[in-house]
């Protein structure tokens, strides 16, 4: 990914002015650029459909226009898809506008020959499901593809899940998502890009550019979903669902950019987040579904609200009932009501009523009937139920292969002392394989698993166990548990999906460690395959530990007695907090859920088939006590800087009795079986004019024996603003491939644009004065130089 390219790209979704009207009535802002063209991907005729779909809408009865806004669930069960006497009803009637959870060609053929041939007018339905990393082929779960810091390889993970979405009858997806939180105990971590606006942008502009294609009529693509507007990532106390209360800055820096972008990539719909924002739940607020989402970024396609979120304004305490609830979400600007039905149910009262307008039900069904139209629904309401084409793409070989090498290159090497990894096969004959995903096949493709369930996954023991052939003896035992549950009941709800004991005093769990340790006796080094449940991340999985759990801590602590060496390969969807592995494993890869081909991806990370290369999208904490911690905090007026022996020993700053304020792994962290020595980093200039620009290079050598690639990343810094500003902000970055041995300059550009920043008045620019440039390795390994923006 270029430089230059990147620039643009977050330039423009920043520039974005922000100082709009809230639902407190502020000003709007006075700095208001021109409305963005959002749909430059939406290759349609606008005059034939504008024709078609005023001659449509000419001949819909109220009834059937409220029909339209209405998206329901399919009922799916172990033989497949059903539809109940009620739903069936609705379908003929033309009361339902979409359908998600309802897959495979042949079933949803019959939901659409329900509407199509028997419904009145024959709209056809629109089919949205939940590819949020991968449909049959899963690829890493999303804040695993981030790790690998590749715009191109996340971009490629969702064009194939488009492809094989689009051939099993689907034709919406609802991602990407594109909440950036800063705590890791929130579940739905797993699902986003991590912690940094962006990182978080070029990632959620690459997702959408795959999904999409270069053509929504395409029948290889689907229509993607920006979600979840706004501030989900932000819930307090990382609690799913949980209220937010943030900042103007705050929302218009770090929560709005790669919602703008994905509206300037043509993103066909947004969906609404559940929690409130600063008091006022976002499927109701005007402010962001019409002030913002609309009159002010230009968005033209449709806004589906997450699942009864309109139910729930009832409580939040915003809306006094149900029938309350569906008006005000209409009127803020929510098209499409999911599975509440509160649309069906009081719509048409609220018309009768004067609470809602004919105009404004007339403009939502129009914006709804624009996407099928769009995704060549009325051309072709059978397209993607195409029984043949679905044999022909789902779980291709060349898929496979994709999910592997993305899988490579976004597990991340945390540790390595004394060149532990990868393993020499030449020297082992004996490698034990212990811990509770030793041999679980299903995990590797972690939560929101669409399809990938029957994609029949390969875990790390297969995929060593193939790979390793008969050079050495593979040992496996899984020795210990995940968790342990306080609620016997819950534990047992979880039994078939979790390797589990209800009391941690079960004598069964010293019956495991002792076989672990048996097993490990009789080998030359011990591969511990660690970390989290998939249940235990993921929507309504949050935490309030980041530990390990369960009872693997006690099993490594008698391992380690061994004195042998021990290699952890961690499995989660979210930052945990590693300190003891840290202190006591001689190497560690944190694997995220790396999807079906996880297993063998894993093999060839460990045995050195692939030299890792992925970076952390968010920061690893050295306690739950340290969260939120992220890399580009701002500083306060008493700062401690530990590395300062002048300063180590003042009690007054901000600092912790006891613990280090650093984090275990710092954003950007990653090494490689490669050796990159950093030259001294040159900049072409000491000032940058405000339209003028900066050159700022280092020489980069692999001095390893290993091919590698290299994230070189480039931050900076402005001292002094009319608000605090970061310590650090990453404004761009490089993958580098090096061949052993080889030396490459790697260059970026900055301009004035990429220092703007909402100034103390939101109105949008950048400041003349002393800025820092960093580049490096990582957020806390970089080398400094400093420059001045002049007029």
């Amino acid at each position: 990914m270029k430089q230059k390219i990147l620039t643009l790209l977050i330039s423009t979704a920043l520039a974005a002015p922000a100082a709009m009207a809230t639902d407190a009535g502020r000003l709007l802002n006075p700095h208001k650029a021109e409305v963005p063209v959002s749909v430059g991907v939406w290759k349609d005729d606008k005059a034939a459909m504008d024709t078609f779909i005023d001659e449509l809408m000419a001949k819909m009865t109220l009834s059937e226009k409220i029909g339209q806004l209405d998206l329901q669930t399919s009922v799916r069960d172990r033989t497949g898809g059903t539809v109940n006497a009620e739903y069936e009803k609705l379908v003929r009637a033309g009361r339902v506008g979409g359908v998600f959870n309802a897959f495979e060609p042949k079933f949803n053929r019959t939901l659409q020959q329900l509407a199509v041939e028997n419904s009145r007018l024959g709209i056809p339905l629109l089919f949205g499901y939940d590819v949020i990393h991968g449909h049959m082929t899963m690829f890493p779960q999303s804040i695993g593809e981030a790790a690998s810091w590749d715009p191109e390889l996340v971009k490629q993970g969702a064009r194939i899940a488009a492809k094989e979405t689009a051939a099993d009858g689907v034709m919406w997806t609802f991602a990407p998502m594109a909440d950036i939180t800063r705590d890791p105990r929130w579940g739905r971590v797993s699902e986003g890009a991590g912690e940094d606006v962006y990182l978080n942008t070029v990632l959620s502009v690459a997702r959408v550019e795959g999904f999409q294609g270069d053509d929504l009529a395409a029948i290889d693509t689907v229509a993607a979903t920006a979600k979840h507007f706004v501030g989900y990532g932000l819930s307090q106390a990382g609690r799913d669902y949980h209220t937010t209360d943030v900042s103007e800055h705050e929302l218009w820096t770090t929560q709005m950019p790669p919602f703008k972008a994905m509206v300037d990539a043509g993103v066909a719909t947004f969906m609404t987040s559940f929690n409130d924002l600063n008091g006022t739940p976002a499927s109701g607020s005007k402010f962001l579904l019409t002030d913002v989402l609309r009159d002010q970024w230009g968005f033209e396609g449709f806004v589906v609200t997450d699942y009864t979120a309109i139910n729930e304004l009832v409580p939040h305490g915003y809306a006094r009932d149900d029938k309350h609830a569906a008006e005000i979400a209409f009127n803020a600007g929510a098209d499409m009501d999911m599975v509440g039905q509160l649309y069906l149910g009081y719509m048409e009262e609220l018309v009768n009523e004067g609470k809602v307008s004919m105009d404004t039900i007339d403009t939502s069904v129009r914006r709804i009937l624009e996407m099928k139209w769009r995704l060549g629904l009325f051309e072709d309401p059978y397209r993607y139920f195409d029984e043949q084409r679905a044999k022909d793409t789902l779980l291709a070989a060349e898929h496979l292969e994709a999910s592997q090498d993305a899988a490579r290159r976004s597990m991340v090497l945390l540790k390595n002392d004394n060149q532990t990894l990868p393993l020499d096969l030449d020297t082992l004959d004996n490698i034990a394989l212990i811990g509770p995903l030793a041999d679980f096949d299903s995990i590797m493709i972690g939560n929101w698993r669409a399809r990938g369930g029957r994609s029949k996954p390969i875990g790390v023991k297969r995929g060593l166990e193939a790979a390793i052939g008969d050079k050495a003896e593979l040992h496996t035992t899984k020795g210990a548990s995940f968790n342990f549950f306080a609620d016997a009941a819950f534990a047992e709800s979880r039994a078939d999906h979790m390797v589990t004991y209800a009391d941690p005093n079960d004598p069964k769990l010293a019956a495991d460690i002792a076989e672990a340790v048996k097993i490990a006796k009789q080998s030359d080094v011990i591969v511990l395959a660690i970390g989290e449940h998939q249940g235990m991340s993921g929507e309504a999985a949050s935490r309030v530990e980041l530990t390990l759990p369960g009872n693997q801590r006690e099993l490594m602590i008698e391992l380690k007695k061994l004195g042998k060496p021990m290699v952890g390969v961690v499995f989660s969807g979210r930052p945990n907090d590693l300190s003891w592995e840290h202190e006591n494993l001689d190497a560690i890869v944190h694997a995220w859920y790396p999807g079906t081909m996880g297993g063998p991806a894993v093999a060839d990370i460990l045995l050195g088939h692939a030299n890792p290369s992925g970076k952390l999208p968010m920061t690893f904490p050295r306690s739950v006590g340290q969260v939120p911690i992220y890399y580009n905090m701002k500083n306060t007026g008493r700062p401690y800087y530990a590395d300062n022996p002048n300063q180590r020993q003042e009690h007054y700053k901000s600092r912790y009795d006891d613990s280090p304020n650093t984090p275990l792994y710092a954003f950007g962290h990653g090494l490689s079986y490669s050796e990159f020595q950093y030259g001294e980093m040159t900049l072409s200039s000491d000032t940058l004019t405000l339209d003028g620009e900066l050159t700022v290079s280092v020489e980069i050598t692999n001095n390893g024996k290993h091919a590698g690639e290299e994230v070189v990343q480039l931050y900076t810094r402005q001292m002094v603003g009319s608000i605090t500003r970061p310590v650090q902000e990453l404004k761009g970055f490089d993958k580098v491939h090096f061949d052993a041995g080889e030396t490459k300059m790697v260059s970026f550009t900055l301009t004035a644009d990429d220092l703007a920043f909402y100034r103390a008045d939101m109105s949008w620019g950048s400041e003349p004065g002393d800025f820092q440039v960093m580049v490096g390795t990582a957020s806390d390994n970089v080398q400094r130089l400093s420059f001045k923006l002049i007029d």
